[in-house]
């Protein structure tokens, strides 16, 4: 069975075992994001489908949007996969890809997939301390899971823009990404 996600070989790390703790959330509210130009971690996702993926390589040759939301209780995350569902065929249109992930499990994240019928990957399962050491997202200690993060990233996979949230709302929305990455494409013709 592949795992739902393999950090990067860092050596051991903060919240690397247990349950996060309030010195590791003050330590990852300093620790670095991901900016502009550095290359977006290995993630391999475990989808509601059953398959496997691994990013940023199933987005090479496209722009990819990465998801993280908090969950299927959450209704900004819904409006938010929501949104990026209707808009699936302006971002095709444009060459851009969509993923998504959670710490929901497999069955709780097929059923988010089937009700909203989402047609991009979604991944369940999510480790929220390794993805958090690799990206520098936000963790909610009670009950864990990783904060509404965002990422645009170029075609080959390096980071275009990131949208870090500490809490329930700031995210990215599918008209903004639509209208920079039309941007980005016009700068480099």
């Amino acid at each position: 069975m592949t795992a739902p996600f393999a950090p990067p070989d860092t050596g051991p790390g903060i919240g690397a075992s247990g349950p996060i703790t309030k010195s590791d959330r003050q330590w990852r509210s300093s620790m670095t994001r991901l900016q502009p130009g550095d290359v977006f971690p290995t993630l391999n996702l475990v989808l509601s489908d059953g398959g496997t993926l691994q990013i940023p390589d199933a987005l090479t040759g496209h722009f990819g949007v990465v998801l993280f939301y908090r969950g299927s209780w959450c209704p900004y995350c819904i409006a938010q996969l929501r949104a990026f569902e209707r808009a699936h065929d302006d971002l095709e249109a444009i060459g851009t890809k969509v993923v998504a992930l959670s710490v929901d499990d497999a069955a709780t994240t097929a059923a988010l997939v089937a009700k909203h019928r989402l047609r991009f990957p979604v991944g369940h399962s999510a480790d929220a301390t390794a993805v958090a050491d690799a990206t520098g997202a936000f963790v909610n200690a009670e009950p864990q899971h990783l904060q509404s993060t965002g990422f645009v990233l170029d075609p080959t996979g390096k980071v275009v823009v990131s949208v870090y949230s500490s809490g329930a709302i700031g995210r990215l929305v599918p008209e903004d990404v639509i209208g920079m990455i039309k941007y980005v494409r016009s700068q480099a013709a």
